[in-house]
């Protein structure tokens, strides 16, 4: 009795998949296969399978993942109606069984609803770490930080070694940060705390980008049955527990300061006794911090990584940047953010290679929260949607010739990665674009200028940088780019 209940079940829903078509002006899409939809079209490499799919499909696509609609933007126009136009509708957000790791989706800016306590989050991002103010502030310790690693290559360069040169922007960029949060260098170069914080953090980008079969059948998230969320978990545990015994110690040693500090914890410790406006607990802090130091670490050094890899494969890229940087600076004179702005083909370098490797390819997936009119089709309310950043800078009709790393394609028109070029997104656009990107604007031109105008690179074993992407929440290299500085001065 019961089997032939199950059989006539599957057969109800083979049925209904295979003949009942929406009625409705849904956007369209590759046919979904009964109970599993489109998830086998995902593929390795979701982002470059969903871009060649929405070649026949469109720019407005829609897929079955499993029992979650899902609708994939993949042109600047459609983008611009998603992010901008109709920012509100979307700006919720489909939370994964790996991000509710912790409690994380509850506390996570990147993740809350947009609401009285998204506002507060937001507002002390923009006032206290990312406003003109601050950042003009911490100048000084973004060119210590930068120092330190041209310091520690100058000293590999005198030695004949190779350096893992994601490993090394790693350890600057998470030092920035826990130089402004904490002011104190949490990680060195070369050392098993650094691999450890460095695998910690990937480890929980990747867990957070891999497609998991309990984010597709929700009612199979408590088994995690690719222990996916389990892996979340442990990662973020041990973040949170090294950022949580340095807030232990400094709030427990606070009223014993000699001199206090001018770093964020002491801000917010102070608001916290101060100001009725920001409701922060332990738990809170620990979490607000790990958005910045994955956010603000992960994605530079990748960006890092990959300009470095492109640059290293076009010599003559390389060399066009080094002579702008010498004709501008000089020899024997250090980068200044000050100079950025007299630097167009490093900032177009930049700009190309956020282009072909954005950090983040599908942005932080969305949630529509009512139903849509998007162009001519209808967005399902509840409806995840994904951008696909990486297929907007792909796009031949937008971008000639779009696999060729090509910074002068940005020296004659004024595109930005600001959020208001459609073109360009890899920080996305609209309330809940990252609002780390000014950080990130100053830190990618000081470190990728630094390093090209001080050394000479080479490939160790003189082979042909590796460009294979590995696909996750963070679009890392699949091969570590391992190089030899040459000093120039």
């Amino acid at each position: 009795m019961a089997l032939s209940l199950l059989i006539a079940i599957i057969v109800s829903i083979l049925a209904w998949s295979h003949f009942c078509r929406p009625s409705r002006n849904f956007p369209p899409g590759p046919y979904q296969f009964p109970i599993i939809g489109n998830i086998l079209q995902l593929g390795r490499n979701p982002h470059k399978s969903l871009a060649d799919l929405s070649k026949t499909y469109g720019p407005v696509m829609s897929l079955k993942l499993g029992s979650i609609n899902t609708v994939v933007i993949s042109s600047p126009d459609s983008a611009r109606l998603v992010l901008q136009e109709h920012d509100q509708a979307f700006s919720g957000r489909t939370i994964s069984a790996a991000a509710e790791a912790h409690g994380f989706d509850k506390i996570s800016l990147a993740l809350i609803p947009v609401g009285e306590r998204w506002r507060k989050l937001r507002k002390l991002y923009r006032e206290q770490m990312f406003s003109a103010r601050r950042l003009d502030g911490g100048a000084g310790v973004r060119r210590e930080k930068v120092q330190r690693l041209i310091d520690y290559l100058r000293k590999c360069s005198e030695s004949g070694r190779a350096v893992d040169l994601g490993q090394a922007a790693f350890v600057t960029s998470f030092n920035l940060m826990s130089a402004t949060i904490f002011s104190v260098d949490l990680i060195e170069f070369e050392s098993g705390t650094t691999q450890h914080l460095k695998e910690t953090v990937e480890g929980l980008m990747t867990t957070l980008g891999t497609p998991n079969v309990a984010d597709f059948f929700p009612f199979l998230k408590w088994l995690d049955p690719q222990r996916i969320k389990k892996r979340s978990e442990f990662y973020l545990g041990r973040l949170l527990g090294v950022l949580g015994g340095i807030i232990d110690e400094r709030f427990e040693s606070r009223s014993m300061e000699l001199e206090r500090k001018n770093d964020l914890l002491a801000v917010i410790f102070d608001l916290m006794e101060e100001s009725d406006e920001y409701d922060f607990n332990f738990k809170d802090i620990r979490h607000l911090f790990v958005d910045l130091f994955v956010g603000g670490s992960d994605t530079t050094q990748s960006t890092v990584e990959w300009a470095m890899t492109e640059l290293l494969a076009n010599p003559e890229k390389m060399s066009n940047a080094k002579n702008e940087l010498k004709s501008v600076i000089g020899e024997k004179k250090q980068v200044e953010e000050s100079h950025i702005s007299r630097l167009p083909y490093l900032q177009a370098l930049i700009k190309e290679t956020l282009r072909l490797h954005p950090p983040v390819p599908f942005l932080v997936p969305r949630q529509v929260d009512r139903e849509v009119k998007i162009g001519d089709y209808i967005i399902p309310q509840h409806s995840q949607v994904f951008v696909n950043a990486w297929a907007i800078g792909s796009d031949s009709s937008i971008w000639p010739n779009p696999t060729s790393f090509k910074p002068e394609r940005f020296l004659n028109n004024n595109i930005e990665f600001k959020g208001q070029d459609f073109e360009l997104i890899p920080f996305g656009s609209g309330r809940r674009m990252c609002p780390g990107l000014p950080l990130a604007d100053r830190m990618l031109s000081l470190m990728l200028g630094s390093m090209l105008h001080n050394f000479e690179w080479e490939m160790e074993g003189g082979v042909r940088p590796d460009t294979t992407d590995e696909f996750g929440m963070v679009l890392h290299k699949a091969v570590p780019l391992k190089v030899i500085p040459l000093c120039c001065f």
